[in-house]
């Protein structure tokens, strides 16, 4: 069983934040029989899906039904959005059955201070909502060293239209049941053009993990975000072939011994953070 599988219902999104990498695909969005498709091919392989490599799954007009239908099936739906567009769709996913809402928080850094403020505050509109339906909600500062200085008047205001414990834990703060916000470092995305990072790599990519493109393409992690480790298509291949390939193999067994049999991977600031 696999942790965890992305499954990117589209690559298309609202916003373009500094810290995202992007990517040079042609825009394209999972149709329903596709997602039904994926979802019938990775069938006991994980109970967490995620909606995103790339894109912002809100843009999707189709993803309470996908919660929906994921949902029927045995699936724990996981979102992961810049939250620009709770305000207007956030009721619809949770009657739908999202399990968990991560919210970027830093998405909206470069905005003036008036439009700021509107951001956070229907952001917690949405989180109180959420937890008083049981559902989990995670606010993420994942931008050490790249603070613009909201990352304050964001904690500020999250305190003052959020009432509760706010108890800091190793991660970052529990507000309250079914309420978080989380630190992290900015990471830097692996590039095909960027400089070897080491010699010495370890990554979660395929052993417990792996993701699927819009166009069904199956890499082995959340971040190759053009499908440059393109390891076969969920839509017209058998899941386990291609999780087994000799390709996929090698990637798994040279992270076994700290190698990255991938030129990307050797690329990737994010594997050298777990040798």
């Amino acid at each position: 069983m696999y942790k965890k599988v992305y499954i990117e219902i589209t690559n298309i999104c609202n916003m373009n934040c500094s810290f995202c990498h992007g990517h040079k695909r042609a825009p394209r969005r999972m149709n329903s029989d596709e997602f039904s498709l994926v979802l019938d091919k990775i069938s006991g392989l994980t109970e967490y899906i995620y909606y995103h490599l790339m894109g912002e799954p809100l843009t999707h007009p189709d993803l309470p039904d996908f919660i929906k239908t994921a949902t029927k099936r045995g699936f724990k739906s996981i979102i992961t959005t810049n939250g620009t567009l709770l305000g207007k769709h956030g009721d619809k996913i949770l009657s739908a059955g999202v399990h968990k809402v991560n919210i970027s928080l830093h998405s909206f850094e470069k905005g003036s201070d008036a439009d700021h403020e509107s951001y956070v505050v229907s952001l917690a509109e949405f989180a109180k909502k959420a937890a008083e339906n049981g559902v989990i909600t995670v606010f993420r500062l994942w931008n050490k060293g790249f603070d613009s200085g909201k990352n304050a008047s964001s904690i500020e205001l999250l305190k003052k239209y959020i009432s509760g414990e706010w108890a800091e834990n190793t991660r970052g703060i529990r507000i309250r049941e079914k309420l978080y916000l989380e630190y992290g470092d900015r990471f830097e995305w692996p590039d095909a053009d960027a400089e070897i990072k080491g010699n010495k790599f370890f990554c979660y990519g395929l052993k417990d993990q792996f993701g699927i493109l819009a166009d069904g393409t199956v890499v082995p992690c959340c971040l190759d975000s053009d499908g440059v480790i393109n390891l076969g298509n969920a839509f017209n291949e058998d899941i386990e072939s291609i999780l087994n390939s000799e390709r996929a193999v090698n990637i798994v067994n040279g992270f076994k011994c700290g190698k990255a049999s991938e030129d990307l991977c050797k690329r990737c600031g994010y594997a050298q953070r777990f040798v």
